[in-house]
Formats: structure tokens, C-alpha cells, sequence
């Protein structure tokens, strides 16, 4: 039992120093934030130009504009999160570290969601008042996590898979978004069903989809990485 408890117990340490690097790294440089948030800004404000002129056509697309944000801006920092770590030489160190790799992939993916909920919240303050509608309702917000959870766990796990390739800026999203379509589309239908004002029956089996597959996710990230990464 003492053995079972002092393995959680390290594991979670680990866990929790690669994203305490990952942020440090982060908060010294700021490369990361604001290429995504650059991204973001421009993204939301061509479309917020796009659609002035029809009030019926900005509200029903919101949720699809905020969703399509997010995962395209977010894009950007996982694939810059893993090429970074390649570039400096300090991935293949983490690897060979005592640890059991699953603890590396979730600090990865902790970081990377971390990076993602901040751009997303964001997103939501500036589509607030670039469209005029308010998006800060405790079940989006709800949405919002479990979307962005089940994006970047798959979104590491695939970056981590491209991180080798010439042309990994280019092959992360072909790989990705087939895979990341289950939560893409959950998320903007139970996010455009509450922003309409639906009842609980039109948004809530969507929030379900989206946590099975998040939890989905997470299971199998941990058995796959270890052979990511191996071959």
C-alpha cells in the first residue's frame, strides 16, 4: 500500500514539474501566448467583419467561430511546445529520465491546456464584444474545459508523433483533425445549443459525448505514448 501510494505520489510530482517548466519557460519568453493569441485576434476579427452586417447569422455562427479559433490557434502552440523541446535537445533527455513516460505526456498536455484555457478565455472576452453577445455562461464555460481538455491530450500525443517529421507544421493539422472531429463537433453543438437559450435535452447528451470522449482520450493516451515515442 505504502509502495502504491509513494508511485502516485512521484507521478504526480512529475506530472506537475514538466508543466511548471513548460509555464516558467512560457512566462520568460512569452513566444508561445502571443503567437496564439496574435492568431486569435486576427481570426476573430475578420470574421466579426464578416458577419457585421447580419445579427441572425452572427449569432447562430459564435460558437462555430470561437471552436474554430481555439483549435487552429492552438495548433500553433502544441506544435511549437514539442519543437521546441526537440530543437534545444531536452526531449529525447526527458525520455531517457528514470520516470514513467505517461507522467511526461500529461505535464506536456497539463501545460498545453493551461496555454489553450487562457487563449480560449480570452476569445470569449473579445467575441463578447466584437459580436455583441455574451458567452460567459457557467455551462459554456463547462463546454469550454471539457473541449479543450480532449484537444490537447490528443493534440500532444499527435504532435508528439509529427515532432520527428520535416514537415511537421504542416503534418500535425492533417494528422489532428481527423482525430480531434468527435470533440470539434460536440463541443459546437452543445456550445450553440446553450447560446441560443435550448432546453437541457438539445445540449446536454452533446456535454456527455464530450466528456466520454475526453475520458476516452485520457485512457488511451497513457498506453500509447510510451510507443509514440519508441518508434
Amino acid at each position: 500500500m505504502k509502495d502504491n501510494q509513494r508511485f502516485v505520489t512521484s507521478y504526480w510530482r512529475v506530472v506537475l514539474l514538466v508543466a511548471r517548466k513548460d509555464l516558467r519557460a512560457e512566462i520568460r519568453g512569452r513566444e508561445l501566448i502571443s503567437s496564439m493569441f496574435l492568431f486569435a485576434f486576427l481570426a476573430v476579427v475578420i470574421f466579426s467583419f464578416a458577419l457585421e452586417l447580419d445579427r441572425e447569422a452572427r449569432e447562430n455562427s459564435v460558437a462555430g467561430v470561437l471552436w474554430v479559433t481555439i483549435i487552429f490557434s492552438g495548433m500553433l502552440g502544441l506544435a511549437r511546445s514539442m519543437a521546441v523541446e526537440k530543437d534545444k535537445g531536452s526531449l529525447d533527455a526527458l525520455l531517457i529520465a528514470p520516470v514513467h513516460r505517461s507522467a511526461l505526456f500529461y505535464g506536456k498536455a497539463l501545460a498545453n491546456l493551461l496555454f489553450t484555457l487562457v487563449i480560449a478565455l480570452l476569445l470569449m472576452v473579445l467575441l463578447t464584444v466584437l459580436f455583441n453577445i455574451s458567452l460567459f455562461v457557467w455551462q459554456v464555460l463547462v463546454v469550454l474545459v471539457l473541449g479543450c481538455i480532449g484537444f490537447t491530450v490528443s493534440g500532444t500525443l499527435v504532435s508528439s508523433m509529427s515532432v520527428y517529421a520535416r514537415a511537421r507544421e504542416t503534418l500535425l493539422p492533417i494528422m489532428l483533425l481527423p482525430v480531434i472531429l468527435p470533440v470539434l463537433i460536440s463541443a459546437v453543438r452543445a456550445s450553440g445549443a446553450l447560446l441560443a437559450g435550448l432546453k437541457a435535452e438539445d445540449w446536454l447528451p452533446w456535454m456527455q459525448l464530450l466528456a466520454l470522449v475526453d475520458v476516452v482520450f485520457l485512457i488511451i493516451t497513457y498506453f500509447l505514448f510510451d510507443y509514440v515515442v519508441e518508434e
